[in-house]
């Protein structure tokens, strides 16, 4: 508590020690806020650099050094740093005697001559500089950034001026959608967008939020998918869509997932699962090349490698789970032979939960899901997944108890499904009605309807943009690739 009172007490110290430096700058006809000020920004200065040559700079005050009649500094502008070197000869008296009154964070112009230091520092000698903004917070200890994670999180303003790390990896991540964007245009996919707000949520099984249109006087919720929309779009002759945007589920929040956060989905006319593993064994490594420029990544804080170069391997659900479990797993009967199963299992992973599972096949995929899934750390296509968990697949014609699917596992984490999708409007109304139960109002009849006008054979997929970022940047939580990440306040209430 004393800390704390003591840190207030330091807070508004030099909240009051900057608001006398900026009343000090205005008696000296210096406004603390400006306006527009044409620079070079300071990457380009770096590459064009010119001895001698006269450059206009700004940036934000990131280390202040005063050494009597030559005073240093170092300016961010977001591109990078830049050293100022402010001399008594080289400035009016004011100009020079204002410069006492500039604090750590003020964000300055500066138009000056380009000179090399003795020690070889690429400087700009100051013959003029503006005030653009006067900054009124005390920024982090020695500017190095903010110590606590969370405050990173709920500050990340000062996260990014003070961390070069976060901000560059929040300039990779715009770079990965726009490279996306670009991958798929070349492939002729058209990008489109479909409603958030929807009557009901489809697409997949997920907690929705939900809202209400006051014009309309009904309710409604936030998508948790755009796939059932799309899909309408290729019923109406639309064969090579996508889109990237946002979905909502009211549901956890851990190191991988964020109730608010973007996908893209994709679909293709004409195509089917093994179309869209040729979408991502394409993509991928387009990525890597013109954004990370490296198919290696090191992922996470035992910098894995990750080797995104194709081909990408490709194996069926039930062969891991006999690789784990054994090649009799699947012919044990289970039925009064599930408890024994269920010891099996625990002998593999003794953490397993089981007390709840009362079927082989919830047996099978907490297996696949709490043991295998985490051992697959280079890309794999898993496929022919039971058709239980996919009711929008169409089911694989030598097996009907599977369906033509992938899961995309990376670093033993989910990228994305790919399916080979489900056309048939019969199959698929019996298939959501599976999935529904006595629910029948969450059945989307206007889709079904959709369907029975003919839909195309297709291929689709959809991925996590967020992860997908994680992945290439390797990063191992969702909230360090999110620039304003769902946190809770410090009383506990959501924010």
């Amino acid at each position: 508590m004393e800390k704390d009172r003591l840190a207030e007490r330091s807070t508004n110290e030099y909240r009051e020690q900057r608001l006398a430096s900026m009343n000090a700058l205005k008696a000296a006809g210096r406004e603390p806020y400006g306006c527009r000020y044409d620079r070079i920004p300071l990457d380009e200065l770096r590459d064009t650099f010119e001895e001698g040559a006269s450059r206009r700079v700004a940036g934000r005050l990131m280390t202040i050094r005063r050494m009597g009649k030559m005073n240093f500094c170092t300016v961010n502008d977001g591109t990078g740093r830049f050293q100022l070197i402010f001399k008594r000869d080289e400035l009016s008296e004011e100009s020079f005697a204002s410069f006492k009154l500039l604090n750590l964070g003020d964000i300055i112009g500066a138009e000056g001559v380009l000179f090399t230091t003795q020690k070889g520092e690429k400087s700009l000698v100051v013959k003029e500089w503006t005030m653009l903004a006067k900054a009124l917070e005390q920024p982090p200890e020695k500017f190095h950034g903010l110590a606590d994670q969370e405050e990173r999180y709920r500050r990340r303003y000062v996260d990014l001026m003070t961390n070069d790390e976060t901000r560059e990896r929040f300039f990779m991540r715009s770079r990965i959608v726009m490279e996306t964007r670009k991958y798929l245009w070349s492939k002729g996919f058209s990008e489109v967008e479909t409603p958030i707000l929807q009557d009901q949520a489809g697409g997949a099984a997920a907690k929705p939020f939900f809202s209400h249109y006051n014009a309309l006087d009904k309710d409604c919720v936030m998508r948790i998918a755009p796939e059932l929309y799309l899909k309408r779009l290729l019923v109406g002759g639309m064969n090579k869509v996508f889109e990237l945007g946002k979905d909502f589920r009211n549901e956890g929040i851990d190191r991988t997932h964020n109730p608010e956060f973007t996908v893209c989905e994709i679909y293709e006319a004409y195509g089917d699962r093994t179309s869209m593993e040729a979408i991502m064994e394409g993509l991928l490594p387009h990525l890597c090349d013109t954004v990370v420029g490296t198919r290696r990544i090191e992922y996470g804080e035992k910098k894995e490698i990750i080797d995104f170069t194709p081909p990408y391997r490709r194996v069926a659900y039930r062969d891991l789970v006999k690789e784990t479990m054994g090649e009799d797993w699947f012919s044990l009967g289970f039925g009064e032979q599930l408890e024994r199963a269920k010891a099996k299992a625990r002998e593999t992973d003794a953490n397993l939960e089981l007390d709840g599972v009362s079927t082989e096949l919830m047996l099978t995929h907490e297996v696949y899901d709490k043991i295998i899934e985490k051992t697959l750390r280079q890309p794999t296509f898993v496929t022919r997944i039971p058709c239980q968990f996919v009711p929008l697949a169409k089911r694989c014609k030598d097996d009907p108890s599977l369906v033509d699917v992938f899961e995309f596992v990376v670093a033993g984490k989910e990228l994305c499904p790919g399916y080979t999708e489900q056309n048939d409007p019969l199959e698929q109304r019996k298939a959501l009605e599976n999935q529904a139960g006595e629910d029948t109002e969450k059945i989307d009849e206007d889709f079904i309807s959709a369907l029975e006008c003919g839909m195309p054979p297709t291929g689709g997929l959809g991925f996590g943009v967020d992860r997908l970022v994680m992945f290439l940047t390797g990063t191992d939580s969702i909230r360090d690739v999110v620039l304003f990440p769902q946190l809770k306040n410090s009383s506990g209430a959501s924010k």
